[in-house]
Parts: C-alpha cells; structure tokens; sequence
C-alpha cells in the first residue's frame, strides 16, 4: 500500500476553481468506485492552502478518472505554491485509513 499526503496553496483568485474542479473529482470517483482507493481532500483554515490524503495500491486508480487528469492539468497554473508529495510511513493511526482499531 502506498500512503500519500500532497500539500499546496492556490491564488486567492482561484480557490472556487479548485474546490469545484476537486467535487468533479469525487462526484465520477463515486460512480467509478474504483477498489483500493482511499482519498480524502481538505481545506486548511488560511482558505488557500489543501491536502489531499490518499492510500492505494501500487497502480493509483486516480489517474484513470478523467476528473483528476483535469484537476492535475492547471495546477501550476492555479498554484502560489506547488505540490509538494509526501510519501508517508504509518506509525499508527486509528481507523484512518480503514484498518483495525
């Protein structure tokens, strides 16, 4: 399983798009239902900053949803502060992602 956490900050000016452009994304995830997907996305309080949480298998499901392709196509262009991927390396958690408590 690969475990990932992607942080970035938009322009002011652009959050309304990314917001709608991330709900597109979950709206076809929904119907596609692909398995072994866990994918979560959040605003932080500064209102420009997001973090999306992801666990898949090897072969990321996301990058067959067209949503996410167009999602992934702006994002410099809609950035202040560009994607920053970070791996992560569970240490424990409980019911985040779906296991035992």
């Amino acid at each position: 399983m690969t475990r990932v956490m992607v942080r970035y900050k938009v322009k002011p000016e652009r959050v309304a798009e990314n917001e709608e452009l991330v709900r597109s994304v979950y709206s076809e995830l929904a119907q596609a239902a692909p398995e072994g997907l866990r994918y979560g996305t959040f605003k932080l309080e500064d209102g420009v900053s997001f973090v999306h949480i992801a666990e898949h298998a090897d072969d990321n499901p996301l990058r067959r949803i067209d949503a996410f392709r167009r999602f992934q196509e702006g994002i410099g262009e809609r950035c202040d502060e560009p994607p920053v991927v970070t791996e992560l390396d569970e240490i424990g958690s409980y019911r985040l992602f779906g296991g035992a408590a």
